[in-house]
């Protein structure tokens, strides 16, 4: 059976950053709170997932907005 790793940000959280979460063979594991798209880098370096491309257009879905958006809208 193949590794199937995916990571999820959702939208920015009513307390602020966006939560990172790995998603691997069905288990999440919460990589941290990210407040920055570097935030996002260094958990994913962390979990030995580097140079993952971040944009919009990348592999990882942005909930609620791209890597651009870090605040909550009214």
């Amino acid at each position: 059976m193949a590794d199937r790793t995916e990571i999820v940000i959702p939208p920015v959280s009513p307390r602020g950053g966006r939560k990172v979460t790995a998603q691997v063979l069905g288990v999440d594991a919460d990589l941290g709170r990210a407040f920055t798209p570097a935030d996002v880098s260094e958990f994913l370096r962390r979990a030995g997932l580097e140079d993952m491309d971040l944009s919009e257009d990348g592999p990882i879905p942005w909930e609620g907005g791209g890597p651009e958006v870090w605040t909550r809208g009214i």
